[in-house]
């Protein structure tokens, strides 16, 4: 049967519309950032409204909806890490908000096996929470008032990475208290009398509850800075759709191939699992770690399909990377939508072992072969995505993509020296 002319010119125009713009890709991942931000901020003032209800009424309750406030903050945001390491603005603002792995001694007590000093750092075992006035390398500082911007000058204090006195793992430190279980059951258990002045455990309630309020009201503000950004006319958002698309594409995959490879299969997962540490896990003090690797492989899922179920149950949707991928190179796109599926199912199944059998730390644990094998399929399936993302960049001819590598998959051995 043969079309009319005018059908069949409709009908390879219709073919047309259907294809991506990378401009109109750089929109819908701009408008999924600035849902993933506000999303972030919202439930940060959830969390500040149940960190203020446990200072007014110090109770299990009260502790317990706090831990809540942040387990359910981490959903958001850590699905925005898919836009760290191609955009410059995220980059230089991360560290405020999710710096880890942190010295806790710097902020608050600790057990007696912590110890009290390190050759490398001078604040390790400082104690903001314990001291009016620190004395180090013969320059005082001045604590007697716990605020945000006291908080601001300490974090990284000394040029040192893990003195990280902001941010979400400052404050899951504060609400659970160091996990001291190894890789036994269990997470941090500070006591709700932490913060209770009438019964107080651990002294100094009333500057611990100081410390906690500060940091999630920097958090806050760090938040809506980052709103600021990915909304109409912010820095961010310009950045990418008033450029080069070409420039704007190199962000987006170079984000996808770092968090895929160097961070999240490399320096969180396979580092722990060579050392067998329970240190090593991203949301240590909560036993969270489950959640903040599968939410990261969500986000990058969330980038690639250019698709993001907002905490309100709204879908924000439009123009993507995979359908970019799927014009050029229909063989293609389907090898790396089975390679993101084959990733997320191992991170889903990773998830249901430690909701059912057991946390993280231990799965990374030495000796548990069960245990290390969920972990290492999820890296696997990061490390097996990663390579057919450097063959979707070739295809795609986006030139000046740089995937962060590790130690820990490219030269195992550094980590031991």
């Amino acid at each position: 049967m043969k079309f009319p002319v005018a059908l069949a010119m409709a009908a390879v125009g219709a073919s047309f519309a259907h294809a991506q713009e990378p401009s109109a890709v750089l929109v819908n991942y701009a408008d999924i950032a600035l849902a993933g931000y506000e999303d972030s901020l919202e439930t940060a003032r959830s969390l500040q409204s149940a960190v203020s209800a446990l200072i007014d009424k110090p109770s299990e309750e009260t502790l317990a909806a706090a831990r809540q406030a942040w387990l359910a903050a981490r959903v958001p945001y850590q699905q925005t890490e898919a836009f760290r390491f191609g955009n410059p603005i995220v980059d230089e603002w991360e560290g405020r908000v999710n710096a880890w792995p942190l010295d806790e001694g710097l902020i608050d007590y600790v057990d007696a096996g912590y110890g009290t000093e390190s050759d490398i750092n001078a604040f390790y075992a400082i104690n903001v929470i314990a001291n009016d006035k620190l004395s180090v390398g013969g320059e005082t500082i001045d604590t007697s008032r716990i605020t945000p911007e006291l908080l601001r000058s300490l974090h990284e204090v000394g040029g040192i990475e893990a003195n990280v006195a902001t941010g979400y793992h400052a404050i899951e430190f504060l609400l659970w208290g160091q996990d001291l279980n190894g890789t036994n059951p269990g997470a941090g258990d500070r006591p709700y009398t932490d913060f209770d002045p009438a019964s107080c455990t651990g002294g100094h309630c009333d500057r611990r509850a100081q410390y906690l309020t500060a940091a999630t009201d920097l958090l806050i503000s760090d938040l809506e800075e980052m709103v600021s950004n990915w909304s109409g006319g912010g820095a961010a958002r310009n950045a990418l759709t008033q450029s080069d698309p070409n420039a704007g594409l190199t962000s987006m995959l170079t984000g996808l191939g770092s968090l895929s490879y160097g961070e999240l299969a490399g320096e969180r997962m396979k580092l722990g699992l060579l050392l067998n540490d329970p240190e090593e896990e991203h949301d240590c003090f909560s036993d969270n770690t489950h959640n903040s690797h599968f939410y990261d492989v969500q986000g990058i899922r969330n980038v690639y399909f250019g698709k993001y179920d907002r905490i309100d149950g709204r879908t924000i949707e439009g123009p993507s990377l995979a359908a970019l991928v799927r014009d050029k190179d229909p063989v293609l796109a389907d090898e790396m939508e089975a390679k993101l599926d084959a990733t997320y199912e191992a991170a889903k199944a990773l998830k249901s072992r430690a909701e059912t059998i057991e946390a993280y730390d231990q799965m990374i644990g030495e000796g548990n072969a069960e245990g290390n094998a969920a972990v290492q399929a999820v890296i696997d399936g990061l490390v097996d995505q990663t390579r057919s993302l450097e063959r979707v960049i070739a295809a795609l001819g986006v030139s000046g993509v740089s995937i962060e590598g590790s130690d820990s998959l490219d030269n195992p051995d550094a980590v031991f020296q």
